[in-house]
């Protein structure tokens, strides 16, 4: 949120003069009770007005009331995510703050707000604050500290305090107030302080800070200790019940770290220690502080992703490298953090292009042959995986892409608070360090280099820095024009895609066309290969659709663009041609077990064993093959044959399917697919299904809503096979064909989920319409309502049996869409697993079939966590009869909601259900055991 005060020209002048007029000053006396998990805080804050407009309110962060209640901006990003814990929070968990009193140095009173349920407080001042002049204002107030369980920070289980945001903040005001939210992003912005902080604190515990020290005395019941930052923002300040944190004191800096390894001992760690900070120093610059935190806490909030987050019993690395590359994540971020203060929540990007650009720098200096499977690399029956096969600074290409291939990339200048979690914490900084990279091949390592530590040096520990200022400070290094990189690359998300179109070659010449695939102005690389050897290498501008070159041939058999892989191109599968003849450039076949990253050098096909279960089939073992890889790719195929033990037959199924991305928004996706499955529906009986379909896919302008709008064309042929002797049981024809469209809207939110959909099928035989709504609301007080509603009629209807009638409690699926264990079951185990869909009844009544129309309405709400009580009602009707009110109640274990999930009947229009002698066949359940189903239960919060 920006709210904007005035300002003349002459702001410029005043923000060159502010380091005339001097910091904020700001003075705390903080009192820290261990019982109540409470600070009491009295502060003194010297407010200097460094811009060119008076100013009449002054604006405060206080970020730690963000955890007050369920209707803060942090509680809702928590929602988004699919996290209830802060919704469901006890009051004694949450954090909050109360303010007793705002004075000013004349001890009058000011008036204070609180900016609505943000974590916001206006002062206003009773005189105009000039520019240039400064006031003092005195702030008494209590902070309740969270339980750390939320973010990480707060009071620990274990009796510690992870403190980081926590007292009153300036926001900051640079013609604009800049006014941010906590949303669990690390990324607060405020003034730099000269601050000085008297914090009194319980026995027991030991300190650890970012700020410098003053020796902790004891008394009785307490400690005491003093704590200084200059030209700093704020106080980051670690308590733990055992001493874990260590100081190193190296060369360039002094460290204090509480980051270790079991399997590395402590002489090896300070040398790596020392390794690390004589890196920064050198490719940064001296760090301006007297100490360096760098806490096990802070790598938690980024960490390294991937594999390195194995258990450490099969972890991949080596004990350095794994040390050292997580000290300095966590170093460099907090190196940083510290020193360079851009806005972080606009222009993050610039920190990650720099630290992330390090570590890459880091691996290249003194790593150059790590593998990014580490030690598996070497394993049998993994170094043959592409994957295994990758150096350890392609993952930045690899997981950037990831987001690339879903279409949901952002520009690295999207706003923090804007970005996808998984963009958020790991696709927009691996694309800033890669760009930088990038940026560094084409120019020249020294000139980037030279870039970053000037910009270091001028910038560090400047009030108010801006992305112009690296901007104007590379272009400062080099006579190349490079406004494609702040143009093109960092300020959207278009995509680089480039191919060779066709070759020629004569006896001392190359001629070949470079085709720009998706218009992306920026520079493309080409090598010559001989054989695996780099003899020529070229770079090419200017190209924004074809571009034909011709060079000197000097012995290369094959031309590659990007073959260093430094630009993250959409698609490298195209990126090479032969000099060796036609035949020679088809890439040859390579059957592969297991999923794996995609190698541009051949045609991959992947097998792996499957095993799928129905009644009729039993267990049914086959070879699933397909050619998915880790990142997402426009034509995929799937093809699983399986053989059925019971039946002594092939069963299984196959698709096809090509997505095509529009854009980010509005009409983003189209699909075209063909299916087809065959299985068994009861003994020595099969059904076979051909489904051709089209769907296009809706989302709306902010990326971080999780509503989508589907529209599903589809014609479902079906072929069934009887047994002679269940012949007379099969009342319709055993072949028939459904045309099928269907509009899906659907908000998948964890506090209030919406759905609805209209389903129309037409076929020889009948025509109907169906509409389906879903309504989920988690109340305030913890209470949460599901309400879903069910009607459909039959526009035409010409059969004889009830095979296409709705159902109120288990449909016969002739469309064959439900994943039933025993679809043709009526009594038994099997018969109990229940789909909700249709009437979505739980009892099973009498003549549950409608031919003509139905209209139900299925309620829940829980008692007690996650058993809920459940009600069903509403109205059948079939051809020549009257219409039927029906009804049925119980109770819901609601484990998992739609994935594990056991009902109780209680009573409906059976009576009572409940101590029926076969009350056992009665109770219904719903199950999942699709692997891809329950793994997008934990992958969808990011995104």
């Amino acid at each position: 949120m920006y709210l904007r005060v005035p300002y003349q020209a002459a702001l410029l002048f005043f923000l060159l003069c502010s380091s005339l007029w001097g910091q904020h000053k700001n003075e705390i006396v903080a009192t820290l009770d261990g019982p109540s998990n409470q600070i009491r805080i009295r502060q003194k804050f010297t407010y200097v007005n460094h811009s060119s407009s008076g100013l009449s309110s002054l604006y405060f962060n206080d970020w730690n009331h963000a955890y007050s209640n369920k209707n803060t901006a942090l509680a809702k990003r928590f929602a988004e995510e699919f996290n209830r814990g802060l919704h469901l929070a006890k009051d004694r968990e949450r954090g909050q703050t109360t303010i007793m009193s705002i004075v000013d140095q004349n001890y009058t009173g000011l008036n204070w707000e609180r900016v609505g349920n943000r974590d916001l407080i206006a002062v206003t001042l009773n005189d105009i604050l000039r520019p240039g002049a400064s006031v003092e204002l005195f702030l008494t107030y209590t902070i309740k500290l969270p339980n750390a369980k939320f973010t990480g920070y707060g009071a620990l289980d274990d009796g510690g305090y992870n403190l980081k945001d926590w007292y009153l903040s300036p926001a900051v005001f640079d013609g604009y107030w800049r006014l941010y939210d906590n949303k669990n992003l690390d990324d607060l912005y405020t003034d730099v302080t000269e601050t000085s902080i008297n914090l009194t604190f319980p026995e027991r515990l030991y300190i650890a800070s970012n700020y410098r020290q003053s020796i902790v005395s004891q008394f009785p019941g307490g400690q005491h200790i003093q704590l200084f930052g200059d030209k700093r923002k704020n106080c980051e300040i670690i308590l733990s019940t055992q001493k874990t944190f260590t100081k190193h004191v190296t060369g360039p800096l002094t460290v204090t770290t509480d980051i270790e390894s079991n399997k590395y001992d402590e002489i090896s760690q300070g040398i790596s220690i020392n390794r690390v900070a004589d890196f920064l120093e050198e490719n940064l610059g001296k760090y301006p502080h007297e100490n360096l935190l760098v806490s096990e806490y802070d790598y938690n909030k980024s960490p390294l992703y991937g594999i390195g987050q194995l258990p450490s019993f099969i972890r991949p690395y080596e004990e350095q490298f794994q040390f050292e590359m997580k000290f300095l994540k966590t170093a460099v971020r907090s190196y940083l953090r510290e020193t360079l203060f851009l806005d972080p929540r606009q222009e993050r990007w610039v920190n990650d292009a720099i630290g992330y650009y390090l570590m890459i720098h880091y691996v290249e200096d003194h790593y150059p042959d790590q593998k990014l499977a580490g030690k598996l690399s070497k394993i049998w029956g993994i170094k043959n995986f592409h994957f295994a096969q990758m150096d350890f600074n392609e993952q930045y290409a690899l997981f950037s892409m990831v987001s690339v291939r879903k279409n949901i990339d952002q520009a690295l200048t999207t706003s923090n608070d804007s970005l996808i979690k998984f963009n958020q914490k790991i696709a927009n900084g691996y694309k800033a360090g890669l760009g930088m990279s990038y940026l560094s091949n084409y120019l020249g390592e020294h000139k980037i280099d030279s870039s970053i530590t000037d910009f270091y040096k001028n910038f560090k520990l400047r009030q108010h820095v801006s992305a112009l200022d690296f901007e104007n400070t590379i272009k400062a290094h080099t006579d190349k024009d490079i406004n494609w990189f702040f143009d093109e690359y960092v300020s959207t998300d278009k995509k680089i895609d480039f191919k060779i179109k066709k070759i020629t070659k004569t006896d001392d010449s190359i001629s070949l066309t470079i085709k720009n695939k998706r218009g992306t102005n920026v520079p493309i690389s080409l090598f010559g290969l001989q054989k695996d050897s780099v003899i020529s290498h070229y770079w090419f501008t200017g190209i924004d659709s074809t571009k034909t070159v011709t060079l000197p041939r000097n012995g290369e058999d094959r031309m590659v663009l990007n073959y260093d892989q430094k630009i993250p191109e959409f698609n490298q599968r195209d990126n090479w041609k032969t000099l060796n003849g036609f035949l020679s450039s088809n890439k040859k076949l390579k059957f592969q077990f297991f999923k794996d990253t995609e190698d541009p050098n051949y045609n991959q096909v992947f097998y792996v064993p499957v095993a799928n279960f129905n009644i009729y089939d039993g267990i049914t073992p086959g070879l699933r093959l397909y050619n998915k890889t880790f990142l997402e790719r426009q034509f995929l195929y799937d093809i699983s044959p399986t053989y059925s033990f019971l039946e002594r037959t092939l069963v299984g199924k196959a698709g096809f399917r090509y997505r095509k991305y529009h854009k980010k928004t509005g009409l983003y996706v189209t699909d075209f697919s063909f299916a087809g499955s065959t299985s068994h529906f009861q003994e020595n009986s099969r059904f076979s299904t051909l489904t051709p379909a089209i769907t296009l896919g809706w989302r709306p302008n902010d990326l971080l809503s999780n509503r989508r709008q589907y529209l599903m064309f589809r014609y479902r042929d079906v072929f069934r096979s009887v047994d002679a002797a269940l012949a007379d049981q099969i009342d319709t024809d055993p072949n028939y064909g459904v045309m099928n469209v269907r509009f899906t809207d659907v908000d998948n939110n964890i506090l209030n989920y919406v759905s609805w959909s209209l389903d129309a099928q037409h076929s020889n035989d009948f025509s109907k319409l169906a509409f389906e709504m879903e309504y989920r609301k988690l109340f305030q007080s913890n209470r949460q309502f599901n309400l879903r509603f069910y009607a459909g009629k039959f526009l035409r209807n010409n059969t004889a049996s009830d095979f296409f009638s709705f159902a109120l409690d288990r449909p016969t699926d002739y469309m064959f869409d439900l994943a039933y264990l025993g679809r043709s079951e009526s009594s038994g185990l099997y018969s109990q697993q229940i789909i909700i869909a249709e009437g979505g009844f739980k009892s099973k009544l009498e003549n549950p079939f409608a031919n003509d129309w139905i209209a139900t309405t299925n309620a829940s709400t829980n008692i007690w966590r996650w058993v809920e009580a459940y009600g069903d009602l509403g109205f059948l009707k079939s051809k020549g009869g009257d219409s039927r009110f029906v009804y049925d109640s119980g109770v819901r274990l609601n484990l998992v909601t739609d994935y594990f999930e056991l009902y109780f009947p209680v009573y409906s229009n059976r009576g009572w259900e409940i101590g029926q002698d076969d009350y056992g066949q009665r109770i219904r359940f719903i199950v999942t055991i699709s692997p891809k189903t329950l793994v997008g239960l934990f992958t969808r919060k990011w995104f």
